[in-house]
């Protein structure tokens, strides 16, 4: 991870950007998700077949989230992770569907990446359901981006 990427324990100061702001820096589909709370079809993400070493980004903010061996296929259709990077997401409720669900959040952006459930692999049993479009791959070898100011 590169110096202006460490958090070296330290809580990440979160962005102050308006919507508009981000909606001119993102993609029509990665603004719905992140700051509507879309989410993608499942099975049209290229990054449920990445499977090179390397890290995956926020792609509003470029904070580092996963690591690629914290990826597995789940067989949803989205990209999914039984870990996050520590302190790179925040949880809260979502009753949207009636049935209660966990979402998370970039915490830097406020970005919405998608879902935590309980059914994952040990050994965290957890299941990040992240929306593809959410994120950008950068692999080993490939400097990570500067972060998003």
């Amino acid at each position: 991870m590169s110096e202006n990427q460490e958090d070296c324990g330290q809580a990440i100061e979160p962005l102050k950007k308006s919507k508009a702001q981000w909606r001119d820096l993102l993609s029509d589909d990665a603004y719905r998700v992140l700051f509507q709370d879309g989410t993608e079809r499942s099975g049209t993400s290229p990054l449920n077949h990445e499977n090179r070493t390397g890290t995956f980004v926020c792609v509003a903010c470029k904070l580092p989230l996963y690591t690629s061996d914290m990826k597995y296929e789940s067989g949803t259709g989205w990209p999914s992770f039984f870990q996050s990077i520590p302190r790179r997401l925040e949880t809260k409720r979502d009753f949207k569907l009636v049935i209660p669900r966990t979402e998370y959040h970039c915490v830097r952006c406020g970005g919405h990446h998608g879902h935590v459930f309980k059914d994952g692999p040990e050994p965290t049993g957890k299941r990040y359901c992240n929306n593809g479009v959410a994120l950008e791959f950068i692999p080993s070898g490939d400097p990570l981006p500067d972060l998003q100011d």
